[in-house]
């Protein structure tokens, strides 16, 4: 039995944890917050459950789904729903319960709102996904591609390009094609239940990384909430987490389960890593805003996930549908660089008018709250720097929806980092690329 520090309870640290204990490894799970979820995680604001984010997964995720079934949370926190596209009063795209490929295809031939045309150029482009890694050159952006395919300018507005900034939260005009292209071909083309919705209806740290610290605790991790880590010393073979000025017990292998900002931070403490940690440094990110927008009266929207054409949000979320909380709504802004720090008041405002488009007599909000997470995802464009998990520091080990992967940052990407710097410690994985 080994002693291994995970830090970082985050997705991606509490599926290495789990992963590491079901081994038989003796770990130690840090996190300098006392709410665990790191990205994607519970926030409280006037007595109501919130979360920094909205997030949608999608049935696709199996290994966040099969992590949740292990720790035995309850897969109930998930609404699963089938594919369901709604812009109002523009485009409706819903696919029936036919086994895929032919779901997607239906879907597109019975779209209303979109022209005979449209619905064939967005058949053509199904089908190329079938083909993701030739569909897109090295370099090439999802508008680049898009212009190479001949989409039709207004199904690029209303379908491609806002599924590229919602899946990779990254303008069109900079995104990776060939990442888009593979997202949109797993999660499109697979099996019929993968283009599923699945809309939490606990808050994020709920979901999975409450009930994963349960389980940790009951099967003889050690859990230390609250702890900031700034950095690693080296002891022989060993490695002692560095705590403010002083320092954990020593460990045989670390785990780095944080943020990429926070991730070199730490290890660039450990002179072999410090090119890797001004690399880690240079990543570049891209924000999510969301608005939170309780409203006196019980408000419903034409749908759960409702798209909007023309507005200040991408998205708005019934949260009263969703999970009952009445007469709340949430706006979400993706690759929101645009939107200043400071204005949250205006932020408040757009989004009202986007909700009070739909909903009609509709009163001012009782309050809101804007959530500006300015390191949401890593910007998803071509050549950008991801870290293998190996490092050159022996038994030092990298976990992070950012770190070498052929998805975007999504909680799907991170639970599968995490199991996999579990598997490189465990001898699991090859070493090599």
């Amino acid at each position: 039995m080994r002693r291994v520090a995970v830090i970082g309870a985050g997705y991606a640290g509490v599926a290495a944890a789990v992963a590491l204990t079901r081994a038989g490894e003796a770990v130690t799970l840090l996190d300098a917050s006392r709410t665990v979820g790191g990205r994607a995680r519970r926030v409280t604001y006037r007595g109501v459950t919130l979360d920094n984010g909205q997030h949608l997964l999608l049935g696709a995720y199996r290994e966040t789904l099969a992590l949740m079934r292990a720790v035995n949370a309850p897969v109930s926190g998930l609404a699963r729903r089938q594919l369901d596209l709604h812009y109002p009063g523009l485009l409706r795209l819903s696919a029936p319960r036919l086994p895929a490929p032919l779901h997607l295809l239906a879907a597109l031939m019975t779209a209303n709102g979109l022209s005979a045309r449209e619905r064939l150029a967005a058949a053509r482009f199904a089908v190329t996904l079938r083909a993701a890694e030739a569909a897109a050159t090295p370099g090439e952006t999802v508008n680049a591609l898009l212009d190479r395919l001949r989409q039709p300018l207004r199904l690029r507005h209303l379908l491609w390009e806002p599924l590229c900034v919602a899946a990779l939260n990254t303008p069109p005009s900079f995104a990776d094609a060939r990442v888009f292209a593979r997202v949109m071909r797993d999660s499109l083309l697979g099996s019929r239940q993968d283009s599923d919705f699945l809309l939490p209806t606990a808050d994020l740290s709920a979901l999975l990384p409450e009930p994963a610290v349960a389980w940790l605790g009951e099967h003889g991790a050690t859990i230390a909430l609250g702890q900031r880590i700034t950095g690693l010393r080296a002891r022989g073979q060993r490695w002692e987490v560095v705590a403010g000025s002083a320092g954990c017990a020593d460990f045989d292998a670390v785990v780095c389960a944080t943020a990429a900002a926070e991730c070199a931070a730490i290890v660039g403490t450990v002179a072999p890593l410090a090119p890797l940690a001004e690399r880690l440094a240079s990543i570049p990110h891209e924000p999510i805003t969301t608005v939170y927008l309780q409203y006196p009266v019980p408000v419903r929207l034409p749908a759960p996930l409702v798209a909007i054409e023309g507005g200040f949000a991408q998205w708005l979320f019934d949260r009263q549908a969703i999970a009952g909380a009445s007469g709340l709504v949430a706006a979400v802004v993706s690759a929101s660089q645009a939107l200043g720090e400071d204005a949250h008041d205006i932020a408040a405002t757009l989004a009202h008018r986007d909700v009070a488009r739909l909903v009609s007599p509709l009163p001012p909000p009782s309050w809101t709250k804007v959530i500006r997470e300015k390191r949401a995802t890593f910007a998803c464009v071509p050549g950008v720097f991801r870290p293998a998990p190996r490092t050159d520091a022996p038994g030092v080990v990298l976990a992070g929806d950012y770190t070498e992967g052929p998805y975007p940052a999504t909680i799907e990407g991170a639970v599968r980092s995490g199991q996999r710097a579990a598997r490189i410690l465990l001898g699991q994985e090859a070493a090599g690329p």
